[in-house]
């Protein structure tokens, strides 16, 4: 799935002193699994089955998820480069519900197509009031994504647009985390110092922002609709 890219490099241990230590005026969100989170599975299956024409039965579409668990060898080059080109992001998804025999034409391409639009997605219940907490205390938000296709559609459609102040994709700047490189290019769009920046996200990549000099916060994943901790984000920051 958009956002969970594996580190192609040791990721360094989290500074012991914690991040409540140090002034936050700049907080980095990774997307997927930190602020929101893909529609359940067996609903992703039953739109994408709609889309195409054809109402599965529920049990049908509980059966089994809609991606393997294996990219397959054909599928290598493009797996590995899908956050860094729109072209391989779309290939290697496709390409990998296209080895589970649904029987159904198109449902690949509708699958993905799913994956484009604010109905696929579920925000975390602690996304509006954490983002509008933090806008109020005057700490400027970037989301800081290893994907492959614009997000920033999802956040108007939410209501969210107004509440983030930079989108930084890896298939836009060419850097997927944990590279250093694509934190300091948030810091750089928020006008802050790696130092002054707090990334919040769910996976090791995530974390990889130590090594450019912020500090991370590490949440767990949480289910579609499900609390995940995010605002614990707010009890780090200093006190007034």
């Amino acid at each position: 799935m958009p956002d969970h890219a594996e580190p192609t490099s040791p990721v360094p241990d989290i500074d012991d002193r914690g991040p409540s230590r140090r002034r936050v005026r700049a907080v980095l969100f990774d997307f997927h699994g930190t602020l929101a989170q893909v529609e359940e599975a067996s609903q992703w299956v039953l739109a994408a089955a709609s889309a195409c024409g054809v109402d599965l039965d529920r049990a049908r579409a509980r059966a089994g998820g809609p991606l393997p668990a294996r990219v397959p060898p054909h599928l290598a080059e493009l797996w590995a480069d899908r956050d860094l080109y729109e072209h391989a992001h779309r290939g290697a998804y496709t390409g990998l519900a296209d080895t589970v025999d649904a029987g159904i034409e198109g449902f690949a391409e509708a699958l993905y197509e799913r994956l484009l639009v604010p109905q696929g997605w579920v925000p975390y219940p602690d996304t509006v009031p954490t983002l509008a907490a933090l806008r109020a205390a005057d700490v400027r938000v970037a989301v800081v994504s290893n994907i492959g296709f614009d997000i920033r559609p999802l956040f108007d459609a939410w209501g969210l647009a107004e509440l983030v102040d930079a989108h930084v994709l890896s298939y836009e700047v060419g850097r997927c985390k944990p590279d250093p490189a694509i934190f300091w290019r948030a810091c750089g769009m928020l006008g802050v110092d790696p130092e002054e920046a707090l990334m919040v996200g769910d996976s090791p990549a995530d974390a990889g922002a130590v090594a450019a000099g912020c500090a991370a916060l590490i949440l767990p994943a949480a289910d579609p609709g499900r609390p995940n901790a995010l605002g614990s984000v707010l009890d780090l920051l200093p006190t007034p």
